[in-house]
This record gives structure tokens, sequence and C-alpha cells, in this order.
């Protein structure tokens, strides 16, 4: 559910501006022309899972196994369109699991306080976003536009935080409470901060990340801090440096950095 309040007429500027700026690479990792399909399957370093995440990921898997898969079922055509939208707008793909903690990629779902469609938009914030709400007709059922908006909120925030674990709390509770986390915190560290933000917003994180794993079966940058990315591509450079110098194998074009294979179910923790 998505819900925040600012100044209509700032923000509509901001938005504007945004908009205009081109498409730009959210990836930390530089496999330095290696395939990603070689990077998975090979002694390369993993996308680590914070320790903290790592009994809630496996209880949220074991406890909604169920829906998960029903969602899975029927969610080929709806994440190929997904993956395209957020592809145009420079985002990793996995992002599009966030409308699967929302609404199960419902497009008719409604919250308690009025968020409504798969990306869950406030009637004020779909306005500000350029979805249409008329008697007959709400844009925020409309997956492909509301997907859109989604893909300018997400990456506007991103270009607020720099961190994924952050924009996902801020895209459920809105960026007041986590810059009110921050504060009290002293800390950008998600996992430091958690405890100053609501409960929802909180779990909602990680949920987001326990479902990424579902689909998936590993993590990506967006289950990561901002320092956690840094560390694992640091990680992923020396390797690749390494695998190049002791290895015959000419490096590869890199393949599309986001592809994903939504048939995965295995959850890989240790």
């Amino acid at each position: 559910m998505l819900s925040f309040k600012f100044p209509g007429a700032i923000f509509f500027s901001i938005l504007l501006l945004l908009i205009t700026i081109p498409a730009i690479s959210f990836n930390a990792a530089d496999y330095g022309g290696l395939s990603q399909e070689l990077i998975d399957s090979s002694s390369a370093p993993k996308t680590p899972l914070n320790k903290q995440a790592t009994q809630f990921v496996k209880k949220y898997v074991k406890d909604n196994n169920e829906c998960l898969d029903a969602v899975k079922q029927k969610s080929l055509l709806t994440f190929a369109m997904m993956d395209e939208v957020f592809t145009k707008y420079g985002l990793p793909i996995e992002l599009k699991y966030l409308a699967v903690v929302e609404s199960e990629l419902n497009p008719k779902a409604v919250s308690r306080v009025g968020a409504v469609g798969p990306w869950q938009f406030m009637p004020a914030t779909a306005k500000i976003l350029g979805l249409k709400i008329t008697r007959k007709y709400d844009e925020r059922k409309n997956f492909k536009k509301s997907t859109k908006a989604a893909a300018i909120y997400l990456r506007d925030l991103y270009t607020q935080y720099g961190d994924w674990l952050l924009v996902l709390a801020a895209y459920n509770c809105g960026p007041k409470p986590v810059n009110t986390a921050i504060r009290r915190s002293g800390s950008r560290n998600f996992w430091k901060l958690q405890y100053h933000l609501p409960a929802e917003s909180r779990a909602h994180v990680k949920k987001y990340i326990a479902t990424h794993y579902y689909f998936e079966g590993k993590g990506s940058v967006t289950t990561l801090t901002k320092t956690e990315n840094i560390k694992h591509a640091q990680a992923v450079s020396a390797w690749t440096a390494n695998f190049e110098k002791t290895s015959n194998i000419t490096p590869l074009a890199v393949t599309e950095n986001n592809a994903s294979d939504t048939t995965k179910t295995t959850v890989a923790l240790k």
C-alpha cells in the first residue's frame, strides 16, 4: 500500500524533471563482460542474504507457499509487461515482485484505507503520477499504466535514497517516516534503522525480500542495502578479474542484466 504526504506542486515539478532524465543503470555489480549465466553457474560470489532476514524469509515462504504459487501461475504475461516497463526506465526488473507483496497481482485490490490496484496507489498519489480516476474508470487498476506510474515513483525514491531497501520502505509508508527513522537511528542502513519505522513498513521490506527469493531462488541488488551492494560488487569484480586471469575463456557479451527465470521456486538459504 502506498501513501505519502508531499506538497503537490513541488512534487509534481520534481516529477516532471525526473521523467525527462534518461534511464540510468541501478545495477551495482560489474561482471566485466562475463555472461549472467556464467556468473550464476560458477563459483562467483552469490548475492548475500542478511542474517537478520534469514528466518523471516524461510517462515514467510513456508507459510505463504500456496498463495505465492497461485500468483506464479498467473504471472507470466504480467511479469513480461512489467519487465518491459522497468527496463525502459532503467530499473531492476526484480522490482515487479513488489506488486506481488502489494496486491498479489490483483488489479481490483482495495486496501482498508483506499489504496487501489496492483501497485496500491492512493488517489492523490495516483493523480500526481498521471493516473486518471473518474467515476467510471480508475487507471490504478490498469496494469500497464499503473506499472509505469510505479516505475516513475520508484525511480524518484531511488534518486532520493540510493538504497533499494529504503526505497521499499518509503514506498509503503512514504518518505517522511523513513527520514525520521534515519534521523533517530543516525544510520541509513535499513537493518539498523528498521525498528524506528512503522511495523508494517518494516515487515513490508522483508516480505519483498522473501517473495524475491521465492521467485528467483536468490537475491539481487534490490534485496541489499547500499553498503551490501558495494561490498558485493567489489567481491564480484575481484572474482571476475581473477577468472579472466586464470581462465582461457574469452569474456562473453553481457546478457540482459536483469534476466530472471520465474519458474524457479527453490529458496537458496544457508
